[in-house]
């Protein structure tokens, strides 16, 4: 096949002779060149691309490709032009049988050479109907037939789609199982071919392989489906008449091949259809045959459904670890804050107690003229009375108490929380008696300051103080226990769950999941 003559911009003198097929003069410029010069002249292309082989190949001159093959190389032969074709790949479209002898016999791997779309030689002849290039690369080829594109379509697809019928025998013969191989849309040759007019193509695919009439694509659809959407009738009436057809295939549309024709408004077919017994799908359910497909979506949807929760527990853990560790900063800051708070409370109770004993009702025996028998100077008036007595023992207990807490505050730095939290619980305990007594020994001095007449007011002041220390330290106790019960309780719950048998959740996600859970408590005691 010798193509037109047209000129290309940048095209070298000996791409213009070879496209003219001048042969004396291609060997004139061969001939004159050294070798480094010819093989950068051989590797020169025009604007599409092409080198002197290229175009040599393209126009049919056998004689110019055999003269300039014998100062290529394989590179140099192999080299593409921008539609993606090299000089052996525009051959096989040519269908120039000689031209692919030539070069075949120059170099055997020019055969496997590909394009773009990863479309060999024999698929590109296979499209375009060359049977005997077909045989030819066949024999040449151990594999070739199996090498698929890009789509995943082979050269057994491409013949059966154009309806090419010797090709199609000829691949089949050398290569038998590949009338199942399917491309990445699930089709095999016996869907392409539905879609061409060639009623002998489809026969001789289902006699390679009977199960091809029931395989279905990737939506589904068999080849019953394919051919009653085209109208192919003479098909779709061979297909019919086969025995191993399955009548009732259901595609992912909910679709039988009768839906198809009627959703296309082909009533010829959908009329021979009804006549070989095909019903439509709200009549019928779907075949068992599809119970393997379905068994793959269902299993594929579980682990998908699964990926998506471990995903979303990650994502949820990792959000509660946030949370969690804004929660123990809070926890931190709020230990901090009541550390702070009795210190400051220990040194009021230590200075209040420090004054109070020195600022005693009555004051002290100072002058020589008022001392009694048995007063030494300087002794308080009321030391003999029994409130007295009192308050000086639970009014230096409580200084005592207020000035070791003051010091441990001061003395000791704690980093560790649950440390800071047994240290802030002792000394809570220590504060709570510091009140206590300090509370006593103001009661007590009471009795004194309203003398016997106004007993009643001191008793008054008594009862109300009692009520009032008693509810305030119930409650923190309270408090405490309850806290130490929970606290109890969740120590079980991590136990039990860290022996028994049952998957769970990871440890860090469960702790912090049980921070989370008791963010209700507003506040607590220690």
């Amino acid at each position: 096949m010798t193509k037109q003559l047209t000129s290309k911009k940048d095209a070298t003198r000996l791409h213009s002779a070879v496209r003219a097929g001048d042969f004396e003069l291609v060997l004139e410029i061969i001939n004159g060149l050294e070798d480094g010069e010819l093989k950068d002249l051989l590797s020169k292309r025009n604007q599409s691309g092409e080198t002197a082989l290229y175009v040599a190949a393209e126009c049919g001159h056998a004689d110019l490709v055999k003269e300039i093959m014998k100062h290529c190389d394989i590179v140099l032969a192999g080299l593409k032009a921008r539609n993606g074709y090299d000089a052996f790949h525009i051959a096989a479209k040519q269908g120039d049988l000689e031209v692919l002898k030539i070069l075949m016999k120059a170099n055997l791997e020019l055969s496997m050479t590909f394009d773009s779309y990863n479309t060999t030689a024999l698929q590109t002849a296979a499209s375009q109907g060359h049977t005997e290039v077909v045989k030819f690369l066949l024999e040449k080829g151990s594999n070739v037939a199996a090498i698929a594109r890009n789509n995943g379509k082979t050269a057994l697809h491409s013949a059966a789609r154009n309806g090419h019928l010797e090709i199609v025998k000829s691949l089949l013969a050398k290569e038998p199982g590949i009338a199942t191989r399917i491309d990445k849309k699930g089709q095999t040759a016996l869907h392409m071919a539905v879609k061409g007019h060639n009623v002998e193509v489809a026969d001789v695919l289902l006699k390679s392989d009977p199960s091809l009439i029931n395989m279905v694509d990737a939506k589904g659809n068999t080849a019953l489906h394919i051919g009653s959407q085209k109208g192919r009738l003479q098909i779709v009436e061979k297909l019919l008449n086969d025995s191993g057809l399955n009548k009732l295939v259901i595609n992912k549309s909910r679709e039988t091949a009768l839906d198809a024709a009627e959703k296309n408004k082909l009533s010829d077919i959908a009329c021979i259809l009804k006549e070989h017994g095909v019903q439509s799908a709200k009549s019928i359910k779907p075949h068992p045959a599809n119970s393997a497909r379905e068994l793959k979506q269902t299993v594929s949807d579980i682990k998908n459904g699964v990926h998506y929760q471990l995903e979303h527990t990650r994502k949820t853990g990792k959000r509660v670890q946030g949370i969690a560790k804004r929660l123990n900063k809070m926890h931190v800051e709020s230990l901090n804050n009541a550390i702070n708070s009795s210190t400051v409370v220990a040194i009021l109770i230590a200075s209040v107690a420090f004054a109070a004993i020195f600022n005693v009702p009555g004051q002290y025996v100072d002058s020589p003229s008022d001392i009694s028998p048995g007063v030494s100077p300087g002794q308080a008036r009321i030391a003999a009375k029994l409130p007295f007595m009192i308050f000086v023992v639970f009014d230096s207990i409580a200084l005592f108490i207020s000035l070791a807490v003051v010091v441990v505050q001061t003395s000791v730095v704690v980093i560790q929380r649950k440390a800071k939290k047994q240290m802030m619980a002792v000394i809570n305990k220590l504060m709570w008696l510091a009140c206590v007594l300090i509370s006593v020994a103001f009661l007590a001095l009471s009795y004194v300051v309203v003398g016997k007449d106004e007993r009643w007011l001191a008793n008054l002041i008594t009862g109300i103080g009692t009520v009032i220390m008693v509810s305030t330290l119930g409650t923190l106790c309270y408090w405490v226990i309850v806290n130490r019960i929970e606290a109890s309780k969740l120590r079980s719950i991590r136990r039990s769950s860290m022996t028994s048998g049952s998957w769970s959740l990871p440890t860090p996600y469960t702790s912090d999941t049980e921070i989370l859970n008791n963010e209700h408590k507003k506040l607590y005691a220690v």
